[in-house]
């Protein structure tokens, strides 16, 4: 109990500096709590409802920027045993290395544990994206981690069945086809320069999109390599992915965000935590103690040919509670990117069920995947809810932030020296109006034709929607 302790009010300390660093607490705190509290127990009480989404087409910006926190639930069982140790051992997000855990786990875990909703099959694979600072946000630091864990859990596992190539439909349906000798189809992805990536999913033509989309479904997979065609039956596939905003916003296509592939993600926000000037490491027999309990779950969940799991009568009460709130859309860019929030939470929720050896989801499983849920939805509402993602409409909106006054539709034209079809910059215009961005004033002076002016819409002002 001791050493959980010291490593309880280690982490806390990590969270006090982690938003010193980014300017969020100034002045040290002397009394009361931590910043960041951690529960050595998971609550019983009820729980808090996620925060409201804001209205739509209204902006939050001022409202969400600063990085969202992790609330405390998400800490649960031997996943938040194991953030508590490594955490003040790295420079790395705390965040970045829960998620990068859960994943790594719920792929370790295999194809056959999994939850049913009606006839749709829900596995333990996740899809992981980290958005942070270019090497600042140690994002690769995080990986190392949770990699250096999970070796000693399944050594095989990480020397096989995670590949850092880089990403195409046929190295994927090679690496888990039938034509394999081999019988294990999990792979989990592991994409440290994803921007590239995301820049290959927007061709049109290109299969590697929809092969991402419906490996992140589960179960079979099939494409042609040139002339002949692969099949992977049963394929279990996770993603973990680190990417900077920057790319985000230029790599990442309108279509991609709507057609089903970034609410497929869970896109969470990382900074560096905290200053090790000398590094840091777990000890060797706090690490062996931590992989024991990993090893516990994965051969409980080995034992049993096909896990399938439940959520008790106290979760389906709280799932009932949290439905429509997480199944509540938006008509944005954000809300196509968060639109799959009742199936991330039911896969968040049965990993944290795996790892405590539960065929029932209880309410304790539940919140965690809450919490986790509440942390990726407040990132991607940072990513997506006020940054257009089209480069026309990233120029438009630019170039309208250093016009107040507006801009006619032909000095927008000039933006982009005629090389920008009318018809593309007018369903531009047309989007970001729809999104609530940009107002448009038509008036007339009696002579010739009406002119129409463009503005980006105040603050606060819903134009109109």
């Amino acid at each position: 109990m001791t050493t959980i302790n010291n490593a309880l009010n280690r982490f806390a300390a990590v969270q006090r500096r982690h938003r010193q660093l980014l300017g969020l607490d100034p002045e040290p705190q002397s009394t009361g709590g931590p910043v960041y509290p951690l529960a050595l127990e998971e609550s019983r009480e009820e729980p808090v409802a996620p925060s409201p989404e804001p209205p739509p087409h209204t902006s939050t910006k001022s409202s969400f920027a600063e990085p969202p926190m992790l609330a405390d639930p998400a800490l649960h069982g031997v996943a938040g045993l194991a953030l508590r140790n490594l955490a003040p051992h790295s420079e790395a997000d705390p965040v970045a290395i829960l998620l990068q855990l859960l994943a790594a786990f719920g792929n370790l875990a295999g194809p056959g544990p999994h939850s049913l909703v009606g006839p749709t099959r829900h596995g333990l694979n996740l899809f992981v994206i980290l958005v942070g600072e270019s090497s600042k946000a140690r994002k690769g630091t995080s990986w190392r981690q949770v990699a250096a864990l999970f070796a000693e859990v399944d050594s095989l596992w990480t020397a096989h069945r995670v590949t850092t190539l880089r990403p195409t439909a046929n190295s994927i349906l090679n690496a888990v086809s039938d034509q394999q000798p081999a019988t294990d189809r999990r792979l989990l992805l592991l994409s440290e320069e994803f921007g590239s990536v995301l820049h290959q999913l927007g061709r049109e033509t290109g299969q590697l999109s929809p092969l991402l989309r419906c490996a992140w479904d589960g179960g079979d997979l099939s494409a042609h390599n040139g002339h002949r065609p692969v099949q992977a039956t049963a394929a279990h596939i996770s993603l973990i992915a680190h990417l900077t905003q920057s790319e985000l916003l230029r790599h990442l296509s309108r279509s991609e965000s709507h057609n089903g592939f970034a609410n497929r993600c869970l896109w969470t926000s990382v900074h560096r935590s905290q200053s090790l000037p000398n590094g840091g490491s777990l000890p060797p027999q706090e690490q062996s103690a931590l992989a024991r309990e990993l090893r516990r779950a994965l051969d409980w969940i080995h034992a049993q040919p096909n896990v399938v799991f439940h959520r008790s009568p106290q979760a389906q009460e709280m799932w009932n509670h949290h439905y429509a709130h997480l199944s509540q859309g938006r008509p944005d860019v954000y809300g196509a990117a968060t639109s799959r929030a009742e199936a991330q939470v039911l896969r968040l929720g049965t990993i944290y069920a795996a790892l405590d050896c539960s065929l029932q989801v209880e309410p304790c499983h539940l919140q965690a995947a809450l919490a986790v849920w509440d942390y990726c939805r407040a990132s991607a509402r940072l990513f997506f809810d006020t940054a257009p993602i089209d480069p026309t409409a990233r120029r438009i909106s630019q170039a309208l932030d250093l016009s107040p006054q507006g801009l006619s539709r032909n000095q927008i034209r000039c933006l982009f020296n005629r090389h920008v079809s009318k018809e593309r910059i007018d369903l531009t215009l047309e989007q970001l109006a729809g999104l609530g961005l940009l107002s448009c004033d038509t008036s007339s002076s009696g002579h010739g034709r009406p002119s129409t002016v463009w503005a980006k819409v105040s603050e606060g002002v819903d134009a109109g929607h």
